[in-house]
């Protein structure tokens, strides 16, 4: 008899990656992945993880809903695998607010109350709310969870949450939220699986993708994160700006003229690396080129990254090691050295071969501080989260 299957979608801002899990007596078992491209035209659809590997064009097409491109997705899994046994789906959503403090089984209040936070993660949320409702319209039924990459920040103490502004503003909701809260739960788990008693310690991950953030671990607990309110806070990244002086912001608005949405516009989709390199987003794209913008641009991501692991330090009052991890931070080994550079003063030294290989360990014998390369698996997370409420 074929093991039931669990699907779990986690939604970026121009990609889907889609988990599959067999449900076993010990429970989820990886069984496959695939990745649905927006970037694209037509949308692709890559099955990267599984028995037969592909990559091919959608014929469906992007619209408000996404229920064409889902069910084209379905038909092609289901030529590798029994997609009428899937007893559930679970999906990664961004901003979960003061109100979800952990993992939910989705239905019509837990919609609207995502719903409401939509403001907050313009670029993530309505995807993720767009995935929910199309399940729910072609599997009519099936088990919904949702877990929410704020919930692991929720402990941090109330001097590392409050802006420095009206306390009814805070009342009501503005405060540092945290994100990739995901990714941090699963590398504190892998982290403590791998190296127990560094993992008791004061940790700083470094979570490199498109979206970028780090946070401060103190014995597997985030204590302190670079995100704060929105996604947009914190260190550049691929397309947004990371911290800005609220200043600016006046001078767009009133000086410049800017509407919100062409203000929304320019911080979330025309910043960054691609605003400051005029090149591209990718740092691939910039490590190849010889563009004095394009070394201003990297040199600009890691001076902040470095400055936010020193941040994050004071935080938790010393550091006994550094992860790097998510695409950029696993896979470039150029960005780490850069940061490692950077945080010399604090005793942190790379080996120089194993960084070059992406090895699971990178400092140098000599280093006052521990450094790691760990893959991060969010679709991993939100498999167990599912799991725990069904």
């Amino acid at each position: 008899m074929t093991a039931p299957l669990l699907l779990t979608f986690n939604a970026g801002s121009s990609t889907v990656k889609i988990g599959l899990f067999a449900l076993g007596p010990t429970g989820a078992e990886r069984i496959g992945k695939g990745v649905i491209d927006f970037r694209d035209e037509p949308l692709r659809f890559s099955l990267v993880e599984g028995p037969d590997r592909f990559d091919i064009a959608l014929e469906a097409k992007a619209g408000e809903e996404l229920d064409a491109v889902l069910a084209e997705a379905f038909r092609r899994l289901s030529w590798h695998f029994d997609i009428n046994g899937v007893a559930a789906a679970g999906h990664r959503i961004v901003h979960g607010g003061d109100g979800f403090a952990g993992p939910v089984r989705i239905d019509d209040g837990a919609i609207a109350a995502m719903e409401a936070l939509t403001p907050l993660a313009p670029l993530h949320q309505p995807q993720g709310l767009r995935l929910i409702r199309a399940i729910r319209r072609l599997r009519p039924g099936l088990p919904q969870t949702a877990s929410f990459d704020t919930a692991f920040h929720r402990g941090h103490a109330d001097v590392v949450r409050r802006f420095a502004i009206p306390r009814m503003l805070h009342d009501e909701g503005v405060k540092r939220y945290g994100f990739h809260g995901l990714s941090y739960r699963f590398i504190a788990g892998e982290l403590a699986r791998r190296e127990p008693k560094l993992a008791a310690g004061k940790i700083v991950v470094a979570h490199l993708g498109s979206g970028a953030s780090l946070c401060g671990l103190e014995a597997g607990i985030s204590r302190d994160t670079s995100m704060g309110f929105s996604a947009l806070d914190g260190i550049p990244m691929a397309t947004r700006c990371g911290a800005l002086d609220p200043g600016v912001l006046l001078h767009l608005l009133a000086g410049k003229k800017y509407g919100p949405k062409e203000l929304e516009d320019l911080l979330y989709r025309r910043s960054g690396l691609l605003g400051v390199s005029g090149l591209s987003a990718d740092s691939r794209d910039l490590l190849e080129s010889d563009r004095p913008e394009a070394r201003q641009a990297l040199d600009l991501f890691t001076f902040r990254i470095a400055g936010e692991a020193a941040r994050l330090a004071t935080t938790l009052g010393g550091l006994d090691a550094i992860v790097f991890t998510a695409g950029i931070g696993e896979n470039q080994p150029q960005i780490r050295a850069a940061v490692a550079a950077r945080l010399a003063w604090l005793g942190l030294t790379l080996d120089e071969a194993a960084n070059a290989a992406n090895a699971p360990r990178i400092d140098s014998p000599e280093s006052r501080i521990a450094a790691f390369v760990i893959a991060t698996d969010e679709e991993r997370v939100i498999a167990d989260e599912a799991l725990s409420l069904l």
